[in-house]
């Protein structure tokens, strides 16, 4: 039963997390670095953002088998099916808000900051959920294995950064212009870090109840 309400916790913070990208997306300021990638190859190939994200994440998987072999923990392949069931929230919330946006670059930034508290959120419920990372976090944690006297928050610095350049340079090659990612990635990236403690604090009591 505890395992049970464990996944409905996951799931519901895959969930607020899909809207908090669905809102970036819509707010035209460009989206969170962890998903800019994914949203850039679904402009490119003309796919669902959602299935993007289930391929682009199947592949961070494959990377964190290739680093760890032998001792990759078959456990973490539980990675594709929650990456799976985020790709198709993420459809999910992409359907209920449609094209809608609040008009002018003011409403731009209200529409960022909306994502960025609900990808905080979202991040923070199904952290404390305690189950498996999200294959983006499995990746950095194994590659962090390889160096391990860098801290574990500038490997994923460089881990971010490192994909929204792949994501530039095939904004560029295929779209003929950036697209994706502006300044509300790098208000992702800044915010996104810095309030996770604080809505960690401040759903914890609220956690410890339910589980």
């Amino acid at each position: 039963m505890k395992m049970i309400v464990r996944v409905l916790v996951y799931c519901v913070g895959l969930l607020t997390l899909a809207f908090g990208v669905a809102f970036s997306v819509n707010s035209n300021l460009g989206v969170s670095p962890v998903n800019s990638l994914p949203y850039v190859v679904s402009l490119i190939t003309k796919a669902e953002l959602g299935t993007c994200v289930i391929c682009i994440f199947s592949l961070y998987i494959l990377v964190q088998i290739l680093i760890k072999r032998r001792d990759f923990k078959w456990i973490n392949l539980t990675q594709v099916v929650f990456s799976t069931v985020f790709g198709y929230f993420v459809n999910f919330a992409k359907y209920i808000l449609g094209s809608w946006a609040i008009p002018g670059y003011i409403g731009q930034l209200v529409m960022m900051a909306i994502s960025i508290v609900l990808v905080t959120l979202g991040i923070a419920i199904y952290m404390d959920a305690k189950l498996v990372n999200m294959p983006m976090e499995g990746m950095t944690l194994a590659i962090s294995e390889c160096f391990p006297q860098m801290e574990f928050h500038k490997i994923k610095m460089i881990v971010d950064c490192i994909f929204v350049a792949v994501g530039i340079v095939l904004s560029f090659l295929f779209l003929h212009g950036l697209y994706g990612i502006r300044e509300g990635t790098i208000l992702s990236a800044i915010f996104v870090g810095k309030l996770l403690p604080l809505a960690k604090r401040g759903i914890r009591p609220v956690m410890d109840r339910i589980m």
